[in-house]
């Protein structure tokens, strides 16, 4: 994301010809939008996108379980305190 977010910034600076970014050459500029490509073929390649997908579902069920708990009374002393 923060790729994506540099290019913009980039290609925006390049377009409108602010600063030294309107000397740069359109590789330079174009290189984040690269690198977003590559990094979201990485992420996927590795698992880590699913990782964090997962990661963020248990969360999700274990607020769920909390959540229920709480309301029957049955919440641990340990989370009650929080």
């Amino acid at each position: 994301m923060y790729f994506l977010l540099i290019g913009i910034a980039a290609l925006a600076l390049k377009y409108l010809e602010i600063g030294p970014v309107a000397t740069w050459s359109w590789f330079i500029v174009l290189s984040p939008f690269v690198l977003a490509v590559v990094w979201w073929w990485y992420a996927d390649a590795s698992g880590y996108t699913k990782k964090k997908e997962i990661e963020k579902m248990e969360q999700r069920k274990q607020d769920r379980i909390d959540k229920q708990r709480d309301a029957m009374g049955m919440l641990s002393a340990k989370k009650r305190k929080k």
